[in-house]
């Protein structure tokens, strides 16, 4: 029931397991998708499509029918402003970008690339569609970002954010997946293309300093003038990501004090300490993966560090090391709450129905309306755009939030901007995020959680995926009273695509994996670790009996 953790784990990363970027990019260009095999079809999941060009799924056929089939689906929406596209450090991303551009031009998009070639993290993109959009009806412009987030340096990823700077939804992502995937059955019949060098040189192609325009407006969400006066001393690890040169313009902009680790930029990304399974992944939640981090824990005042494409967040303090991801989440949601007086009395927290239930607690102490909704971060952008969300954030260290007027900052997660509010909580509590977190349990309750994966079939996955609350009978689980079972998230009654049981002391919830064969089974408990560990047991007990 536990990962099995490689005895390469948390070490450095040795050259048996760098990946040939030459064969990489080699088989980008030469292995043509087949649409008949399932696994190299173009298909969205909760970030778009990724895939890596070795096994057929993230190659050039694939990123020349994707954006054609944004250019159809803008056309079909009446979508006629710019386009900003931006593109992370993964060695995929130059080739599929500079596809894209081809197929864009070619297209008649107005496209604004990044100025000097500048990698671009996801929020930086988003931020600059909503900037371009404020107070506009016609024009409005949308956004493709290229990146596969934390995964493996072989992976590549593609995904489209519309007009309202989020993450699209469903409904977007199955219209463009389907379009997509008839042009690659008809032979890429229907994608318009020009070279990569005409497009360049296009009257519809437009350099934009997504680094300027971002961290000039950083000011209207994080209290630098606090940090300065405190002398707060951040740290940061870029982790070889998007965001590798913004830290050094923050400092320079705002008047802060940043210790940037390491500028390096290297596809192999053979700098990382190996994450828990023996694969190279920058993973900021990952203790294995942050071990550089980790290892100058109490040299600065707080630290922090980003995924490749810098939106999500991983904090490691001088009290407690490096924060789960639960536990920094719950003290920015009390931090925030308390100290955006502007934000109305109506913006509410967004939480994912597998983040920590401690965030129910502190959004019932402030008094503030709880959102819970399915994993994915789409399901946030519309609540951060119109207002009717102050914070949103998902277990998985991402978190995006308004900015102190209260008007929206980026729909999409960023990393960047909870890294700057762990120095600003540092200089303003008089604490560090740790010690807050710490605080907060002492008057709330502390809870124990872990997730487990299990093996499972595509029809148990399937199955697990469709299960409703009375084919669950369990009327007690480890001990407590059955409160709720839940199929749909309460925040906006969408499915959540598995099923979560609620205690009176506790809750677990189960649901598969998109791109593996296993479920994932995640439970917490404010009692202790040994009803922690009877609730998981009861929790698979549960779940496998339904699945028989």
């Amino acid at each position: 029931m536990s990962q099995q953790i490689s005895p390469l784990a948390g070490k450095p990363a040795p050259a048996s397991i760098l990946v040939d970027i030459g064969k990489l990019l080699a088989a980008y260009a030469a292995v043509k998708p087949d649409p008949s095999a399932p696994a190299q079809r173009v298909a969205f999941g909760t970030s778009g499509h990724r895939g890596s060009s070795f096994d057929g799924s993230f190659n050039e056929h694939h990123i020349l029918a994707i954006t054609q089939a944004i250019c159809d689906y803008r056309k079909s929406q009446g979508i006629d402003g710019p386009l900003y596209i931006g593109a992370d450090t993964h060695a995929l991303s130059q080739p599929a970008f500079e596809n894209a551009l081809e197929v864009l031009a070619a297209n008649g998009v107005a496209t604004m690339i990044s100025a000097g070639g500048e990698f671009t993290p996801t929020p930086a993109v988003s931020h600059a569609i909503l900037v371009h959009n404020r107070g506009r009806s016609t024009g409005l412009a949308d956004g493709i970002v290229i990146t596969p987030s934390h995964n493996p340096p072989a992976d590549g990823g593609f995904k489209y954010n519309p007009s309202n700077g989020g993450p699209a939804d469903t409904d977007i992502t199955k219209w463009v997946e389907g379009r997509a995937n008839a042009l690659l059955e008809n032979g890429l019949q229907g994608v318009k293309r020009m070279p990569f060098a005409q497009a360049l040189k296009a009257s519809t192609t437009h350099e934009h300093d997504f680094l300027a325009e971002y961290v000039g407006g950083l000011a209207d969400i994080v209290d630098f003038d606090a940090i300065r006066s405190a002398g707060v001393r951040l740290g940061v690890d870029p982790l070889g990501g998007a965001g590798v040169h913004y830290w050094a313009a923050i400092a320079e902009r705002h008047r802060i004090a940043i210790d940037v680790l390491s500028e390096t930029v290297d596809p192999q990304f053979a700098f990382m300490s190996v994450d828990w399974d023996g694969k190279i992944r920058m993973d900021p939640s990952s203790k294995y993966a942050m071990q550089r981090l980790i290892t100058l824990q109490g040299k600065y005042d707080v630290a922090c560090a980003c995924d490749t494409d810098h939106d999500r967040h991983g904090v490691v303090t001088r009290s407690a090391g490096l924060l789960p991801a639960n536990h920094y989440l719950t003290v920015l949601v009390d931090y925030l709450f308390r100290h955006r007086p502007q934000w109305g009395a109506q913006a509410a927290v967004g939480k994912t129905v597998v983040s920590t239930a401690l965030i129910d607690r502190v959004a019932k102490r402030l008094d503030r309306r709880l959102y819970e909704a399915p994993v994915g971060f789409k399901w946030f952008a519309p609540g951060l755009f119109d207002g009717s969300l102050g914070f949103g954030c998902e277990e998985s260290a991402g978190a995006s939030l308004l900015r102190m007027d209260g008007s929206a900052w980026s729909t999409d997660k960023d990393g960047l901007v909870p890294g700057l509010l762990a120095a600003e909580i540092t200089a303003r509590e008089g604490r560090d995020p740790g010690e807050v977190y710490a605080r907060i349990t002492e008057e709330l309750g502390l809870p124990h959680s872990r997730r487990i994966d299990a093996a499972a079939t595509s029809a148990q996955k399937a199955k697990l995926s469709k299960l409703s609350p009375d084919q669950l009978k369990a009327e007690r689980i480890a001990g407590d009273k059955v409160v709720a079972v839940l199929d749909k998230a309460p925040g906006n009654d969408a499915a959540i695509g598995g099923i979560k049981i609620v205690t009176e002391a506790g809750w677990f919830a189960a649901r598969p994996s998109g791109t593996e064969a296993i479920y994932k089974i995640y439970a917490e408990s404010f009692k202790d670790e040994a009803h922690l560990d009877s609730l998981l047991g009861e929790a698979q007990s549960v779940v496998d009996a339904a699945l028989a």
